[in-house]
């Protein structure tokens, strides 16, 4: 029964735990892609480089907070920060939209055109990151690292393997919680929920409803930008910032909202989840894990790692090409793209 135990304790380290905290951050992303699909009717490609945009104002800002000596004990200062972060993006995006989408939203261009354009704002957003803050790698997460320490747990435990809880993965559920629940709360209870829901369903009766799209354009773009800043910050407190891995979560995001179903925003929020632990259970080595399983003095050669970690996107990858060809409208019956 020990070995069992130090068996899940490290899948719960290197597997589970790591897996539920970045699906948490997935579903985030996810979830503004599949809003402006749904509404918009176009992939937005930009929502990576969104996500970069608001993680950096939120960098800044947590620098300013901590040179006037602010400080959140041992949370880290970047949650004071995310506010303003949010709001920044959400006026950067709005401006975006204003300038670029909106000339060719009252031309009534294909969606095919918005795609290109979200490329180049995707581009143009992706240089302003990075002429700003530069390219390296940045860690903003201040504050106590751990609640749990691996040494703690196996003191408390008696066992071999030690369990590592840190205080970004808590924060990471936490706010991705909260933050999914209010969502769907706006768009199930308040009206302007229901006037995006009634857009997505049907633009020309939800017009004749007397619902402005001039507003639903807003609020959408707002909710877009408030997930992605949301997600960016979650991601980089817990693994780091750095401007191109913003550009490379796209793959898995879209994968996320297209396994999900496309328009759905509990699709996404279920696809993140699936494409968090397909990557981490395919790239995780195994070969401790059998040994503890296995009979004493039982050894396994090699890592016993299906993938190496370097190719974890094209698990997603893989399970977008699977999806499009066997269910295009996804677990949820979404939108076929």
């Amino acid at each position: 029964m020990i070995d069992v135990a130090n068996a899940l304790v490290l899948l719960s380290n290197f597997v589970l735990i790591p897996a539920i905290t970045y699906g948490a951050q997935l579903a985030l992303g996810a979830l503004g892609i599949t809003l402006i699909y749904a509404i918009l009717r176009f992939a937005n490609f930009a929502h990576g480089d969104t996500m970069a945009f608001g993680t950096m104002l939120a960098i800044f800002l947590t620098w300013g907070m901590q040179s006037l000596g602010w400080s959140l004990g041992p949370l880290p200062v970047a949650l004071l920060a995310l506010p303003l972060a949010i709001l920044g993006t959400i006026a950067m995006v709005l401006a975006t939209d204003k300038v670029i989408y909106k000339f060719y939203r009252d031309k009534r261009v294909d969606a095919v055109i918005f795609v290109m354009v979200s490329v180049g704002v995707m581009f143009m957003m992706n240089g302003l990151v990075r002429i700003f803050i530069g390219t390296g790698d940045i860690n903003f997460a201040d504050g106590s690292r751990f609640i749990i320490r691996a040494r703690e747990f196996r003191e408390m435990t008696g066992l071999d393997e030690g369990l590592a809880l840190r205080t970004t993965q808590v924060i990471t559920i936490v706010v991705a919680v909260a933050v999914m629940a209010s969502l769907f709360w706006f768009l199930q209870k308040t009206r302007t929920g229901k006037s995006m829901r009634a857009f997505s369903d049907n633009e020309d009766l939800a017009l004749l409803s007397g619902i402005k799209p001039e507003k639903v354009v807003m609020v959408t773009w707002m909710l877009a930008a408030a997930l992605a800043t949301i997600a960016g910050v979650l991601y980089g407190l817990d693994k780091g910032f750095r401007p191109f891995t913003y550009f490379q979560l796209l793959l898995p995001m879209f994968a996320a909202a297209i396994l999900g179903g496309i328009g759905q925003p509990i699709g996404a929020v279920v696809g993140g989840f699936v494409i968090a632990f397909s990557e981490v259970a395919v790239t995780y080595a195994y070969r401790r894990v059998f040994e503890y399983l296995g009979p004493e003095g039982f050894e396994v050669d090699g890592l016993m790692q299906l993938l190496e970690t370097e190719y974890k996107f094209a698990v997603s990858f893989i399970l977008l090409v699977i999806v499009l060809l066997v269910r295009p409208t996804g677990i949820f019956r979404g939108r076929i793209v």
